[in-house]
């Protein structure tokens, strides 16, 4: 009998040509792989004279270009003598070229459980005991390959305001460093070693706020949860982005990005519907049955031209209960658009809509709540709502994908929408610094 995951994935067995392409996509290399420092970076953190090879991080080095390591502001430390260790999370940051690293971090013996989240809070390892640990962390910068000559196009992406660190301060994905969170009771590191890792293979994420890399409390997207249940065998690159359609990431230059980085043997996972089904979001509106369907092949050719297998996600659903306490259709035909485009191509399908509706109706009307960032909020998730969310797909991709499959953790618990973790029961070490601002999109 198939697992409840298993009825709402599926891998479809038909194939239909893509007969739609931009022109300026073909432009982007073929097979291109990311750019990283050759050299790896040993950092010891602690009183005591460092190991030979590392280098020595006192508990006052602030984060500077010039020195090119360092704390970022926030937490108090406390420098032992092989250790820094504080009561509050910290961040420390490293200026790296955008690649593929392998990050191992190790502890002083006995020390309590231990929360690592990179970049802008994704999930690299949940509450674990040392003394060592070892992770894949992919970085990126705005920059995109320039077009030739009299070509159209740019060389960057075209960031929002949220996106842009310089102004803000509020992200860390789209810098020229590697940052990393150390979380839990008392977080305490001892060495780090970032080790360059550009041959490993890529899990690339393209989608709207309900995937993105939240940078504060308390709003949470499954794409920033779902390195947790990967071996360190594998990168995620999260490049979606809140308030995203499918045109405007392609007219950002946000395909192009990771266009310019996709290789054979890599993923691309995505996942729209939200913002791309408002008809008063004109530039960006596409129709379930004709457009929409058109720009999902775009995507999907896209990456099968350069070796890399698409895979699809329909958006999970708004957290609207009808009187009968089912959760009722916010999205028309954009699921079964996505459904139906994923037989036609061939390609892996999460029915995420589906499984959304599931999970949120397990839990009711008023507890469902307790998966959202707030009351009012109904699309967008917190940590909780976050974490399951990224459990379902992993699941999914556990179904449909064997070559994904491989590389998540051997301990991994799958997911029942029906039977989710009862909220109040979940307990997670939430970052530093939070917000009010709502996402761009609902």
């Amino acid at each position: 009998m198939n697992s409840p995951i298993e009825s709402w994935t599926r891998r479809p067995a038909s194939c239909l040509a893509v007969v739609l392409a931009l022109a300026f996509l073909a432009t982007i290399p073929l097979g291109a792989s990311t750019a990283a420092s050759s050299a790896a970076l040993r950092f010891f953190f602690g009183a005591a004279p460092a190991p030979a090879g590392f280098t020595a991080v006192p508990a006052d080095a602030a984060f500077s270009s010039s020195r090119g390591f360092g704390f970022e502001p926030g937490a108090p430390l406390t420098a032992g003598a092989d250790a820094i260790a504080s009561d509050k999370p910290f961040l420390f940051s490293a200026a790296l070229p955008e690649g593929t690293y392998r990050v191992v971090v190790t502890t002083p013996p006995n020390e309590a459980p231990l929360t690592i989240k990179s970049e802008s809070r994704r999930l690299m390892i949940e509450s674990a005991r040392g003394p060592r640990f070892e992770f894949i962390v992919n970085t990126r910068n705005a920059q995109v390959p320039p077009p030739p000559l009299n070509a159209p196009g740019n060389d960057h992406v075209e960031l929002n305001n949220r996106e842009n660190s310089l102004a803000t301060g509020l992200v860390y994905h789209w810098d020229d460093k590697l940052t990393l969170e150390f979380n839990g009771p008392r977080p305490a590191v001892r060495t780090l070693e970032i080790i360059p890792a550009p041959d490993l293979p890529t899990v690339f994420l393209a989608g709207d706020s309900t995937v993105t890399d939240q940078p504060r409390e308390p709003g949470a997207s499954w794409g920033q949860m779902l390195p947790r249940w990967f071996k360190p065998t594998i990168a995620v690159a999260n490049h979606a982005e809140s308030g995203e359609t499918l045109k405007s990431f392609i007219t950002e230059l946000r395909l192009d990005k990771i266009l310019s980085q996709l290789k054979r043997g890599d993923f691309l996972i995505i996942q729209f519907g939200h913002n791309d089904e408002k008809q008063n979001w004109p530039q960006t509106y596409v129709e379930a049955a004709t457009t929409y369907r058109a720009y999902l092949r775009v995507f999907i050719a896209e990456a099968r031209r350069r070796g890399a297998t698409p895979i699809l996600v329909s958006p999970m659903q708004r957290r609207q209960f009808g009187p009968d306490g089912k959760i009722r259709n916010s999205h028309g035909d954009y699921p079964a658009a996505v459904a139906a485009v994923a037989k036609e191509e061939n390609v892996a399908f999460i029915d995420l809509a589906a499984i959304s509706s599931v999970f949120y109706e397990a839990l009711g009307p008023e507890k469902s709540v307790r998966a959202f960032t707030s009351e009012r909020d109904i699309t967008h998730h917190n940590n909780y709502g976050a974490y399951q969310l990224a459990r379902a797909v992993a699941a999914g991709l556990r179904a449909t994908t064997p070559a994904l499959a491989q590389h998540l953790v051997d301990d991994f618990p799958g997911f029942d929408p029906a039977h989710p973790g009862e909220p109040a029961a979940f307990v997670f070490a939430a970052s530093p610094g939070r917000t009010n601002v709502t996402p761009r999109g609902n």
